[in-house]
Protein backbone atom coordinates (compact mmCIF):
# COMPACT_ATOMS: atom_id res chain seq x y z
CA UNK A 1 0.00 0.00 0.00
CA UNK A 2 1.84 3.07 -1.22
CA UNK A 3 1.86 6.63 -2.44
CA UNK A 4 2.96 6.06 -6.02
CA UNK A 5 4.09 8.04 -9.03
CA UNK A 6 3.33 6.36 -12.34
CA UNK A 7 5.48 7.41 -15.28
CA UNK A 8 4.75 6.91 -18.96
CA UNK A 9 8.47 6.42 -19.46
CA UNK A 10 8.66 6.56 -23.29
CA UNK A 11 6.58 9.77 -23.32
CA UNK A 12 8.58 11.24 -20.42
CA UNK A 13 11.89 10.59 -22.18
CA UNK A 14 10.56 11.87 -25.48
CA UNK A 15 9.75 15.14 -23.73
CA UNK A 16 13.30 15.30 -22.34
CA UNK A 17 14.73 14.91 -25.84
CA UNK A 18 12.48 17.71 -27.12
CA UNK A 19 13.66 20.08 -24.40
CA UNK A 20 17.27 19.09 -25.09
CA UNK A 21 16.74 19.89 -28.77
CA UNK A 22 15.28 23.30 -27.95
CA UNK A 23 18.17 24.22 -25.65
CA UNK A 24 21.54 23.24 -27.16
CA UNK A 25 24.12 22.73 -24.42
CA UNK A 26 21.42 22.24 -21.77
CA UNK A 27 22.64 21.41 -18.25
CA UNK A 28 20.12 19.18 -16.43
CA UNK A 29 19.40 20.03 -12.80
CA UNK A 30 18.89 17.40 -10.08
CA UNK A 31 18.41 18.80 -6.59
CA UNK A 32 16.30 18.57 -3.45
CA UNK A 33 13.94 15.61 -3.72
CA UNK A 34 14.78 15.18 -7.40
CA UNK A 35 11.47 16.72 -8.52
CA UNK A 36 9.75 13.66 -7.06
CA UNK A 37 11.98 11.18 -8.93
CA UNK A 38 14.92 11.38 -6.48
CA UNK A 39 18.28 12.66 -7.55
CA UNK A 40 19.92 9.31 -8.21
CA UNK A 41 17.27 8.52 -10.83
CA UNK A 42 17.74 11.90 -12.48
CA UNK A 43 21.52 11.42 -12.56
CA UNK A 44 20.96 8.21 -14.48
CA UNK A 45 18.55 9.95 -16.85
CA UNK A 46 21.07 12.75 -17.44
CA UNK A 47 23.64 10.10 -18.35
CA UNK A 48 21.13 8.55 -20.73
CA UNK A 49 20.68 11.98 -22.38
CA UNK A 50 24.45 12.24 -22.91
CA UNK A 51 24.78 15.34 -20.72
CA UNK A 52 28.35 16.45 -20.10
CA UNK A 53 27.33 18.33 -16.93
CA UNK A 54 24.76 17.89 -14.17
CA UNK A 55 23.85 20.71 -11.79
CA UNK A 56 23.00 19.85 -8.18
CA UNK A 57 21.84 22.02 -5.32
CA UNK A 58 24.46 21.49 -2.63
CA UNK A 59 27.89 20.03 -2.00
CA UNK A 60 26.20 17.23 -0.06
CA UNK A 61 24.14 16.33 -3.13
CA UNK A 62 27.31 16.36 -5.25
CA UNK A 63 28.91 13.90 -2.82
CA UNK A 64 25.84 11.66 -3.09
CA UNK A 65 25.63 11.76 -6.89
CA UNK A 66 29.32 11.53 -7.83
CA UNK A 67 28.96 7.74 -8.12
CA UNK A 68 25.80 8.01 -10.26
CA UNK A 69 26.99 10.62 -12.78
CA UNK A 70 30.49 10.26 -14.15
CA UNK A 71 31.05 13.65 -15.74
CA UNK A 72 31.21 17.22 -14.39
CA UNK A 73 28.95 18.20 -11.48
CA UNK A 74 28.05 21.83 -10.79
CA UNK A 75 27.09 22.85 -7.24
CA UNK A 76 24.53 25.65 -7.58
CA UNK A 77 24.63 26.91 -3.98
CA UNK A 78 27.53 29.38 -3.76
CA UNK A 79 30.60 28.38 -1.80
CA UNK A 80 30.88 30.10 1.57
CA UNK A 81 34.14 30.55 3.46
CA UNK A 82 34.04 28.39 6.58
CA UNK A 83 31.41 25.95 5.33
CA UNK A 84 31.70 22.30 6.37
CA UNK A 85 34.26 20.58 4.14
CA UNK A 86 32.78 17.87 1.93
CA UNK A 87 35.18 15.53 0.10
CA UNK A 88 34.55 16.00 -3.60
CA UNK A 89 36.39 14.96 -6.76
CA UNK A 90 38.07 17.57 -8.97
CA UNK A 91 35.30 17.25 -11.56
CA UNK A 92 32.95 19.07 -9.18
CA UNK A 93 32.65 22.76 -10.07
CA UNK A 94 31.75 25.20 -7.32
CA UNK A 95 29.56 28.24 -7.86
CA UNK A 96 30.98 31.33 -6.16
CA UNK A 97 29.10 34.53 -5.40
CA UNK A 98 31.84 36.74 -3.97
CA UNK A 99 35.40 37.81 -4.68
CA UNK A 100 36.52 36.43 -1.30
CA UNK A 101 34.97 33.10 -2.24
CA UNK A 102 37.01 32.99 -5.45
CA UNK A 103 40.19 33.79 -3.52
CA UNK A 104 39.46 30.96 -1.10
CA UNK A 105 39.30 28.35 -3.89
CA UNK A 106 42.79 28.75 -5.37
CA UNK A 107 43.32 26.06 -7.99
CA UNK A 108 39.68 25.04 -7.95
CA UNK A 109 37.13 24.97 -10.73
CA UNK A 110 34.60 27.76 -10.31
CA UNK A 111 31.59 29.42 -11.92
CA UNK A 112 31.12 33.02 -10.82
CA UNK A 113 27.50 33.97 -10.23
CA UNK A 114 26.45 37.53 -11.02
CA UNK A 115 23.89 39.40 -8.94
CA UNK A 116 20.62 39.84 -10.82
CA UNK A 117 17.21 41.33 -10.05
CA UNK A 118 16.55 38.13 -8.09
CA UNK A 119 18.75 39.69 -5.37
CA UNK A 120 19.84 36.28 -4.15
CA UNK A 121 23.54 35.60 -4.71
CA UNK A 122 26.34 37.02 -6.79
CA UNK A 123 29.07 39.53 -7.44
CA UNK A 124 28.09 43.10 -8.29
CA UNK A 125 29.45 45.37 -11.04
CA UNK A 126 31.50 47.14 -8.35
CA UNK A 127 33.26 43.84 -7.56
CA UNK A 128 34.54 43.30 -11.09
CA UNK A 129 37.94 45.08 -10.85
CA UNK A 130 38.90 42.91 -7.84
CA UNK A 131 37.39 39.84 -9.48
CA UNK A 132 39.58 40.35 -12.54
CA UNK A 133 42.67 39.81 -10.38
CA UNK A 134 41.20 36.92 -8.34
CA UNK A 135 40.20 34.70 -11.28
CA UNK A 136 43.82 34.26 -12.33
CA UNK A 137 44.23 31.81 -9.43
CA UNK A 138 41.30 29.53 -10.27
CA UNK A 139 40.09 27.52 -13.24
CA UNK A 140 37.26 29.73 -14.41
CA UNK A 141 34.55 27.59 -16.04
CA UNK A 142 32.24 30.51 -16.76
CA UNK A 143 29.78 32.96 -15.28
CA UNK A 144 26.14 32.47 -14.30
CA UNK A 145 22.95 34.51 -14.01
CA UNK A 146 19.88 33.30 -12.13
CA UNK A 147 16.87 35.21 -13.40
CA UNK A 148 13.26 35.79 -12.26
CA UNK A 149 10.52 33.69 -13.84
CA UNK A 150 7.72 36.27 -13.95
CA UNK A 151 7.92 39.30 -16.22
CA UNK A 152 5.96 42.22 -14.75
CA UNK A 153 6.36 45.64 -16.36
CA UNK A 154 9.96 46.82 -16.26
CA UNK A 155 11.47 43.36 -15.74
CA UNK A 156 13.65 42.31 -18.66
CA UNK A 157 15.76 39.20 -17.91
CA UNK A 158 17.06 39.07 -21.49
CA UNK A 159 18.31 42.64 -21.35
CA UNK A 160 19.70 42.02 -17.88
CA UNK A 161 21.72 39.08 -19.17
CA UNK A 162 23.08 41.13 -22.07
CA UNK A 163 24.11 43.93 -19.69
CA UNK A 164 26.09 41.44 -17.62
CA UNK A 165 27.94 40.15 -20.69
CA UNK A 166 28.84 43.73 -21.60
CA UNK A 167 29.92 44.64 -18.07
CA UNK A 168 32.10 41.56 -17.70
CA UNK A 169 33.78 42.25 -21.03
CA UNK A 170 34.34 45.90 -20.19
CA UNK A 171 36.04 44.79 -16.96
CA UNK A 172 38.42 42.61 -18.99
CA UNK A 173 36.99 39.29 -17.78
CA UNK A 174 36.96 36.32 -20.19
CA UNK A 175 33.31 35.60 -21.01
CA UNK A 176 33.45 32.33 -22.88
CA UNK A 177 30.56 30.50 -21.20
CA UNK A 178 27.49 31.94 -19.47
CA UNK A 179 25.11 29.64 -17.57
CA UNK A 180 21.55 30.98 -17.37
CA UNK A 181 18.29 30.03 -15.68
CA UNK A 182 14.71 30.89 -16.69
CA UNK A 183 15.15 32.14 -20.23
CA UNK A 184 13.05 30.74 -23.08
CA UNK A 185 14.49 28.90 -26.06
CA UNK A 186 13.84 31.94 -28.29
CA UNK A 187 15.58 34.22 -25.79
CA UNK A 188 18.57 31.90 -25.69
CA UNK A 189 18.70 31.94 -29.48
CA UNK A 190 18.52 35.73 -29.49
CA UNK A 191 21.41 35.97 -27.02
CA UNK A 192 23.50 33.62 -29.11
CA UNK A 193 22.90 35.85 -32.11
CA UNK A 194 24.02 38.93 -30.23
CA UNK A 195 27.14 37.26 -28.81
CA UNK A 196 28.23 34.48 -31.20
CA UNK A 197 31.56 34.01 -29.41
CA UNK A 198 29.87 33.22 -26.03
CA UNK A 199 28.43 29.82 -25.26
CA UNK A 200 25.11 30.20 -23.47
CA UNK A 201 24.02 27.14 -21.48
CA UNK A 202 20.58 26.83 -19.90
CA UNK A 203 20.31 25.09 -16.53
CA UNK A 204 16.89 23.42 -16.50
CA UNK A 205 15.12 21.22 -13.96
CA UNK A 206 11.34 21.67 -13.78
CA UNK A 207 10.77 22.07 -17.51
CA UNK A 208 12.96 19.06 -18.29
CA UNK A 209 11.61 16.58 -15.76
CA UNK A 210 8.04 17.82 -15.16
CA UNK A 211 7.18 19.71 -18.33
CA UNK A 212 4.83 17.06 -19.73
CA UNK A 213 2.12 16.73 -17.09
CA UNK A 214 0.37 13.93 -18.97
CA UNK A 215 3.42 11.69 -18.65
CA UNK A 216 3.17 11.55 -14.86
CA UNK A 217 0.35 10.47 -12.54
CA UNK A 218 0.24 10.35 -8.73
CA UNK A 219 -1.96 7.94 -6.77
CA UNK A 220 -2.48 6.92 -3.17
CA UNK A 221 -3.68 3.44 -2.19
CA UNK A 222 -6.84 3.07 -0.09
CA UNK A 223 -5.75 1.05 2.95
CA UNK A 224 -9.02 0.93 4.93
CA UNK A 225 -12.64 2.01 4.51
CA UNK A 226 -14.83 2.55 7.58
CA UNK A 227 -18.59 3.13 7.52
CA UNK A 228 -19.44 5.99 9.90
CA UNK A 229 -22.75 7.17 11.36
CA UNK A 230 -23.50 10.71 12.42
CA UNK A 231 -21.91 11.39 15.82
CA UNK A 232 -19.25 8.64 15.61
CA UNK A 233 -15.83 9.68 16.81
CA UNK A 234 -12.56 9.15 14.92
CA UNK A 235 -8.91 10.12 14.67
CA UNK A 236 -6.32 11.56 17.02
CA UNK A 237 -8.63 14.35 18.21
CA UNK A 238 -11.76 12.20 18.45
CA UNK A 239 -13.98 14.63 16.62
CA UNK A 240 -17.50 13.54 15.73
CA UNK A 241 -18.60 13.13 12.12
CA UNK A 242 -21.35 15.54 11.09
CA UNK A 243 -23.29 12.99 9.05
CA UNK A 244 -23.32 9.47 7.66
CA UNK A 245 -20.51 8.52 5.30
CA UNK A 246 -17.22 6.68 5.02
CA UNK A 247 -13.79 7.37 6.49
CA UNK A 248 -10.93 6.43 4.14
CA UNK A 249 -7.40 5.66 5.26
CA UNK A 250 -5.17 6.46 2.28
CA UNK A 251 -1.41 6.04 1.82
CA UNK A 252 0.32 9.43 1.87
CA UNK A 253 0.97 11.64 4.88
CA UNK A 254 3.23 14.39 6.13
CA UNK A 255 6.35 12.21 5.73
CA UNK A 256 5.55 12.13 2.01
CA UNK A 257 4.85 15.86 1.87
CA UNK A 258 1.06 15.48 1.74
CA UNK A 259 -0.61 18.46 3.37
CA UNK A 260 2.55 20.58 3.13
CA UNK A 261 2.10 23.64 0.96
CA UNK A 262 4.43 26.32 -0.36
CA UNK A 263 3.22 29.94 -0.36
CA UNK A 264 1.27 30.72 -3.52
CA UNK A 265 1.62 33.63 -5.92
CA UNK A 266 -1.45 35.74 -5.16
CA UNK A 267 -1.26 38.27 -8.02
CA UNK A 268 -4.65 38.89 -9.60
CA UNK A 269 -8.19 38.97 -8.23
CA UNK A 270 -9.16 35.39 -9.06
CA UNK A 271 -6.25 33.67 -7.21
CA UNK A 272 -6.84 35.95 -4.22
CA UNK A 273 -10.55 35.11 -4.15
CA UNK A 274 -9.87 31.38 -4.34
CA UNK A 275 -7.31 31.61 -1.55
CA UNK A 276 -9.78 33.53 0.61
CA UNK A 277 -12.40 30.84 0.02
CA UNK A 278 -9.92 28.10 0.99
CA UNK A 279 -8.99 30.00 4.14
CA UNK A 280 -12.66 30.29 5.07
CA UNK A 281 -13.23 26.56 4.65
CA UNK A 282 -10.08 25.80 6.67
CA UNK A 283 -11.43 27.97 9.51
CA UNK A 284 -14.50 25.73 9.54
CA UNK A 285 -12.30 22.62 9.62
CA UNK A 286 -13.01 21.72 6.00
CA UNK A 287 -9.65 21.36 4.27
CA UNK A 288 -9.51 19.97 0.74
CA UNK A 289 -7.06 17.11 0.25
CA UNK A 290 -5.03 16.46 -2.92
CA UNK A 291 -6.85 13.11 -3.38
CA UNK A 292 -9.78 12.72 -5.77
CA UNK A 293 -12.60 10.18 -6.02
CA UNK A 294 -15.53 10.13 -8.45
CA UNK A 295 -14.19 13.27 -10.11
CA UNK A 296 -14.14 15.36 -6.93
CA UNK A 297 -11.39 16.21 -4.47
CA UNK A 298 -12.07 14.74 -1.05
CA UNK A 299 -11.72 16.64 2.17
CA UNK A 300 -9.31 15.78 4.96
CA UNK A 301 -11.24 14.37 7.91
CA UNK A 302 -8.42 15.68 10.09
CA UNK A 303 -4.86 16.89 9.40
CA UNK A 304 -2.71 14.23 7.67
CA UNK A 305 -0.87 11.70 9.83
CA UNK A 306 2.77 10.86 9.17
CA UNK A 307 2.20 7.99 6.73
CA UNK A 308 -1.51 8.18 5.90
CA UNK A 309 -4.35 10.62 5.44
CA UNK A 310 -7.90 10.27 6.75
CA UNK A 311 -10.39 11.39 4.13
CA UNK A 312 -14.15 11.84 4.28
CA UNK A 313 -16.60 10.48 1.70
CA UNK A 314 -20.16 11.80 2.20
CA UNK A 315 -22.94 9.27 2.57
CA UNK A 316 -24.45 9.93 -0.86
CA UNK A 317 -21.20 8.91 -2.59
CA UNK A 318 -20.23 5.25 -3.01
CA UNK A 319 -16.75 4.81 -1.50
CA UNK A 320 -13.76 3.08 -3.09
CA UNK A 321 -12.70 -0.35 -1.90
CA UNK A 322 -9.51 -1.33 -0.12
CA UNK A 323 -6.66 -1.59 -2.62
CA UNK A 324 -8.06 0.94 -5.08
CA UNK A 325 -5.97 4.01 -5.80
CA UNK A 326 -7.05 7.64 -5.61
CA UNK A 327 -5.64 10.20 -8.02
CA UNK A 328 -3.60 12.85 -6.24
CA UNK A 329 -2.56 16.34 -7.30
CA UNK A 330 0.75 16.87 -5.53
CA UNK A 331 3.60 19.35 -5.67
CA UNK A 332 6.46 17.26 -7.05
CA UNK A 333 9.21 19.37 -5.48
CA UNK A 334 7.89 18.65 -1.98
CA UNK A 335 6.66 15.06 -2.34
CA UNK A 336 8.58 11.90 -1.48
CA UNK A 337 6.90 8.95 -3.15
CA UNK A 338 7.09 5.42 -1.78
CA UNK A 339 7.63 4.06 -5.25
CA UNK A 340 8.02 5.13 -8.85
CA UNK A 341 6.38 2.82 -11.37
CA UNK A 342 7.67 2.95 -14.96
CA UNK A 343 5.10 2.12 -17.60
CA UNK A 344 6.47 1.14 -21.00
Amino acid sequence: MALSMYVDTPRWRDHQRKVLGAFPGLVPVAKGNGYGFRNTRLAEEATRLGADMLAVGTAYEAAELKDFFGRDLIVLTPYRIGEDPVPLPHRVIRTVGSVDGVRALVGGRVIVECMTSMRRHGVTPEDLPKLRMAVDDVRLEGFAVHLPMDRPDGVDPLGETARWVDQLRTAGLPVRTLFVSHLSASEMEQLQGWYPDVRFRARIGTQLWLGDHEAIECRGTVMDVHRMAKGDRFGYRQHRVSGDGHLLVVAGGTAHGVGLEAPKNMSGLTPRAKNLARAGLATLGRNTSPFSWSGTKLGFAEPPHMQVSLLWVPGEVAPPTVGEELRATLRHTTTLFDRIVDRH
